[in-house]
């Protein structure tokens, strides 16, 4: 027989970064932004659709207008650039009393890619975030990424969300999910009835199976945990859970090549699953932390995400239940994402917006959780609490999409997945090196610079 699958369109966590952070631009241009970034558009009730030509047109010119070209001494590639938390809320401070624009640059981080250090230094009463850095322009998506790498670097408004919700996220995980209905799952298996009746009486075409299956599932509910459904933050981590299904089900090419999809993989393995929903999410990735003695320098190691994989199982009701180990091609396709997420995050910016997301949560964690703010000396209000975050329309259903390949005698259906992780669970994996002291001792600086 076939198999389906129904997804969700895809809801790029590319934003326009000069919008996000409250850049002046037209009307039309804030309707673009809104509504049209990254191949799906949103509208004020929460529903996706696919983007027009004349919005992939719009945008292609926002792209020409929307970003300034990054001051000369921060173009240049480095595999270090450090970023003062101090000077940033000083910054902060200064555009809010003078109803001055932030500057752009730091609002990305002056081009960091990744968080991969944290240094305390009590003696000028800062906290600074160190990685590899360089200028940057706008991908095809709209997000902000390095000029040669092509990751997406850093956001401010990231950050300060990562910041307000670090005690919240001690208990509560930081995830989105885009699941079907019960009411949905019950048409569905109605509707799949009806087909197998049909399909065993006569021919019927699979593009009008699958125009029922799409109706009979109706949209699905997209649902954010721990972070503020309007925030950027939380469209990157829907973002990066659809594109995942995207991949998986070959409803686009993965960027890179030898990354074959599941149903590629399951026409190739005629034992590829077990049962009727294979669920795949995406979970942190993290090494233990590297810490120095007195606790003054902190290393974030490891890729930083991983996919995960299990079987989903509804009831009567539509309602799901425990779930199981998943097949051959579902598991073989989780670690494949896995193996490869550095190498994809590198090309396409939804992955490395997750990431780069799930980066700045850690090390909002660890300021809490080993009370760095006290230990420096540092109070960030305006980073905290008074200064702006960009509010969008927040993602809530989309459509349900189906795609077939021949499985057995059984239709086997795949629906759920998303994102999930606790960045305390990071924080609390530590481990001692004292070399990167002398890392945090070569990266000091002295006056009111905020990136050296």
């Amino acid at each position: 027989m076939t198999r389906a699958f129904f997804g969700s369109r895809l809801l790029c966590a590319a934003l326009i970064a000069t919008v996000a952070t409250g850049f002046s631009l037209q009307q039309s241009t804030a309707q673009i932004v809104q509504q049209a970034v990254g191949g799906v558009a949103i509208d004020a009730d929460g529903v996706l659709r696919a983007t027009t030509q004349a919005d992939a047109a719009a945008l292609a010119e926002l792209r020409l207008t929307a970003i300034d070209k990054a001051p000369a001494d921060l173009q240049a590639w480095t595999d270090l650039r450090a970023v003062s938390l101090k000077q940033i809320e000083a910054k902060l401070a200064e555009c809010a009393a003078e109803g001055k624009e932030i500057p752009e640059a730091v609002r990305y981080l002056a081009g960091l890619q990744r968080v991969q250090y944290v240094f305390v230094y009590p003696e000028s009463n800062d906290i600074v975030l160190a990685g590899p850095a360089e200028g940057w322009d706008l991908d095809e998506h709209g997000n902000a990424v390095g000029a040669t790498s092509r990751r997406p670097v850093l956001l401010l408004d990231d950050l300060m969300v990562a910041l307000r919700t670090r005690e919240a996220s001690r208990l509560e995980a930081i995830s989105c999910s885009i699941d079907p209905t019960a009411e949905g799952i019950q048409r569905l298996r109605s509707a799949m009835t009806r087909a197998k009746r049909i399909a065993n009486s006569t021919t019927i075409q699979s593009h009008a199976i699958k125009h029922s299956y799409e109706q009979a599932l109706g949209p699905q509910t997209i649902s954010v945990t721990g972070v503020p459904a309007t925030s950027h933050f939380a469209r990157t981590l829907v973002a990066a859970d659809f594109r995942m299904k995207q991949l998986a089900m070959n409803f686009q090419p993965a960027p890179i090549g030898d990354m074959p999809s599941f149903l590629h993989l399951m026409k190739a393995n005629s034992r590829g699953t077990k049962s009727m929903m294979p669920r795949w999410w995406l979970a942190p990735n993290y090494e233990p932390m590297s810490r120095d003695a007195e606790g003054l320098a902190w290393e974030l190691r490891g890729p930083g995400v991983q996919c995960m994989t299990e079987e989903d199982h509804f009831d009567a009701a539509g309602k799901r239940v425990a779930s199981k180990k998943a097949g051959n091609a579902a598991q073989r396709w989780a670690k494949n994402l896995t193996d490869r997420y550095t190498e994809l995050a590198q090309h396409d910016s939804a992955f490395g917006m997750l990431r780069n997301a799930m980066d700045l949560a850690v090390v909002a964690a660890l300021v809490e959780k080993e009370g760095l703010l006290g230990l420096a000396g540092l109070e960030l209000p305006n980073m905290m609490q008074t200064a702006p975050i960009a509010e969008y329309h927040a993602p809530t259903q989309v459509d349900s999409k189906v795609s077939f390949v021949k499985q057995g005698r059984n239709w086997v259906v795949s629906a759920s997945g998303g994102v999930q992780f606790l960045p305390w669970l990071v924080a609390d994996k530590v481990e001692q090196n004292d070399e990167i002291a002398s890392v945090r001792k070569q990266l000091s600086s002295t006056g009111d610079r905020w990136y050296w």
